[in-house]
């Protein structure tokens, strides 16, 4: 195979919505550091949203991006505690995965904590190839071509082959 048509993981995001509850966002925060080792960034918000009782600047969440190797051998981790079964429509048309972990005590490794309680996370995977950087560099941006975007298909048999996925109702 072409080793520019090689997909890898390039980020693996984990992210805990807590709304306008402090309590929940300091528990997401410990969990987060405790299953990474990294400390999380505060999400804020941006639009005023008057039903949801929203205005800017209110943080209401939390999140920890992982790259390279750590990205790697945690998504390992995250998808056991999924029992290595996704469905298809967690894939999206661009050859990204997200999924949810109800309770953080599915993960392997990771222990109950009685401050923390029983909360879920959301895990969101994004794959490349050698050269998407054409789109995130600072001069001379251009789009990624069609012909060498990931697509659902690739990336579902990425993740079957690297990390023994399945499908549901396979």
């Amino acid at each position: 195979m072409n080793p520019s048509q090689q997909i890898k993981v390039s980020k693996v995001t984990l992210n805990i919505g807590s709304g306008k509850d402090q309590s929940k966002l300091d528990k997401g925060i410990a969990l987060l550091k405790s299953i990474t080792g990294m400390n999380p960034v505060q999400t804020v918000t941006s639009k005023r949203i008057p039903g949801w009782g929203l205005r800017p600047g209110l943080v209401i969440g939390c999140k920890v991006t992982l790259r390279k190797d750590l990205a790697e051998k945690t998504l390992l981790r995250l998808v056991q505690a999924r029992d290595n079964v996704l469905k298809e429509n967690q894939f999206d048309d661009n050859g990204n995965v997200s999924f949810g972990i109800p309770e953080y005590i599915d993960i392997p490794d990771a222990k109950y904590d009685p401050k923390i309680g029983i909360i879920g996370l959301e895990v969101c995977v994004t794959l490349e190839r050698n050269g998407f950087r054409i789109k995130r560099r600072k001069i001379g941006k251009k789009k990624v071509p069609m012909k060498h975007r990931i697509s659902k298909q690739e990336a579902i048999s990425f993740m079957k082959e690297k990390y023994n996925i399945k499908l549901e109702g396979e």
